[in-house]
């Protein structure tokens, strides 16, 4: 990881290296943050950046250690169905 001038290690990562430290491409990281199942993200001056810890906090929570757990709790870049019953078989306005 690239270093700032000063020694310090960049705090913030914007799509394209937030994408690569996942380990995803940019184009999954940017449908999580249309869908809400992404990791938390802030927008400075209109870009979108991404802390590193909340990188790491979002895929520290898919960690499983065998097949046999079980499965994390990092969801597929999609649209989610609502949980609650309350909304079941509504359409949207």
């Amino acid at each position: 990881m690239a270093e700032t001038p000063a020694g310090i290690p960049p705090r913030y990562l914007r799509t394209q290296e937030a994408a690569r430290f996942l380990g995803l491409s940019e184009r999954t990281l940017e449908k999580h943050r249309t869908y809400g199942t992404g990791p938390a993200y802030r927008k400075l001056g209109g870009r979108v950046v991404y802390a590193i810890e909340d990188l790491q906090t979002w895929a520290d929570r898919g960690l499983v250690s065998s097949t046999s757990d079980p499965r994390g709790t990092v969801l597929p870049a999609k649209r989610q169905e609502p949980t609650d019953r309350r909304f079941a078989g509504r359409q949207p306005r």
